[in-house]
């Protein structure tokens, strides 16, 4: 069965730092499209990061673009998202989520995705 779970999220100060991680489990990582989104209270679930094929070429958003970097490790089959400089509008529930599928520069559409872990409440507050 395949799963992905997240964790990592919590309450961090503004400037603040904090990692999330994706775990799959029932398939490889490495051989679909992955993607880091969010939704805040109100507001449609967006994309953050995301890597679209085989080549690793990895999309950021403008608002993550110098603050988040999308890291993998093939061999925990795990994803991360490295989130610096946080900021109060980062606030919202992160997802990650898995595509069977090349997504190229359409990785960053939550419309793309097949699979989807429970996410992890990051809350950016002083």
């Amino acid at each position: 069965q395949l799963q992905l779970v997240e964790s990592g999220g919590g309450l961090v100060q503004p400037g603040g730092s904090l990692r999330l991680s994706c775990a799959a489990s029932g398939f490889t990582l490495d051989a679909y499209a992955i993607g880091w989104f969010r939704q805040a209270p109100g507001k449609e679930r967006e994309g953050v990061s995301c890597i679209g094929d085989r080549f690793d070429i990895t999309y950021y958003a403008d608002s993550a673009k110098g603050r988040f970097t999308f890291l993998r490790d093939n061999a925990k089959n795990t994803v991360y998202l490295q989130m610096n400089s946080l900021k109060p509008e980062d606030t919202a529930v992160y997802y990650c989520a898995a595509a069977a599928r090349t997504l190229s520069g359409q990785c960053l559409v939550p419309d793309r995705y097949d699979y989807w872990g429970q996410g992890t409440q990051v809350t950016v507050s002083s």
